[in-house]
């Protein structure tokens, strides 16, 4: 079987482009789905009286709305603090404490708010860029099952989210592994011996330390997991989908195909145009 290092040359051929939309054909699809949303903001922010006041008024109001008003409230509040963390509702005091005193006063938010246009497109074309976030990801994954099924269903099982669904941790599927660890892909054998744990990702794009400190963490993944299977005797091995044009990016080939030759034999990375070829029966039980 070719190495994923050989197939460099051909990068491009191997690459699965997940459709994006053009802007700003996405617009009117935008304003039905954000226009309410920065509407109910700028109401909520009339009413404050100050800016931390606005952000406890945010966390009372429930999901998915609030998940929304968050992301409004660190464009015109708090680029310091990412949603994920306003998400937590038990830490909006210390976020406060901690960097209420960056936030942008609440006088000045209103004024901004005023100064913008109704619609404000370009507020709803950076909220549809949260939306469509991870979503080709899913796509990836989504691929994958269907194509694991038709070739490999009735001989094997196989676990993950489809879409948006809560990861594999490996501390619950895997005895005596200690840590919590998320993965996308279990594949089993029929008597529930694990054979692959799999990681899937779609690079849209790529760079920098990003890219050097997810090469690192794969590399502790697949040291962590191949010394589970070496002290429990297990055939697990290790299998990274990834795909898009990120993937052609700087070291990126080269650091994933370094992954392969590190885990001799047993850790595969492919594209979903490369498993016909590469993903068989002999590497599953090998």
């Amino acid at each position: 079987m070719s190495s994923f290092s050989e197939y460099k040359p051909r990068a491009s051929q191997y690459i699965t482009f997940m459709d994006s939309e053009f802007y700003p054909d996405y617009l009117d699809e935008a304003n039905t789905i954000y226009g309410s949303v920065i509407e109910e903001f700028a109401n909520l922010a009339n009413k404050a009286s100050n800016s931390a006041n606005l952000l406890r008024s945010i966390t009372e109001i429930p999901n998915p709305s609030r998940t929304q008003l968050l992301r409004v409230f660190r464009k015109y509040v708090s680029p310091d603090t990412s949603v994920e963390m306003l998400k937590v509702k038990r830490r909006i005091s210390s976020i406060i404490e901690d960097y209420g005193h960056r936030f942008r006063d609440i006088e000045e938010v209103r004024e901004k708010l005023a100064s913008r246009p109704n619609p404000d497109e370009a507020l709803m074309a950076i909220l549809m860029e949260y939306k469509s976030r991870g979503q080709k990801g899913y796509e990836l994954t989504e691929a994958f099952f269907l194509w694991f099924e038709k070739n490999f269903g009735a001989e094997y099982l196989i676990q993950g989210p489809v879409g948006a669904g809560r990861d594999i941790m490996l501390n619950e599927v895997l005895e005596n592994w200690a840590i919590q660890t998320p993965a996308d892909i279990l594949i089993s054998r029929t008597d529930k011996t694990p054979l692959v744990i799999g990681f899937a990702r779609y690079d849209s794009d790529r760079g920098g330390a990003q890219e050097d400190d997810r090469i690192g963490g794969n590399r502790d993944k697949v040291t962590d997991i191949l010394q589970y299977a070496n002290t429990y005797d297990l055939p697990l091995k290790v299998f990274f989908l990834n795909d898009g044009p990120g993937l052609t990016l700087g070291s990126m080939w080269n650091d994933y195909a370094s992954l392969e030759y590190y885990g001799q034999g047993r850790v595969l990375v492919c594209t979903l145009k490369m498993l016909d070829e590469r993903f068989t029966r002999d590497w599953l039980e090998s």
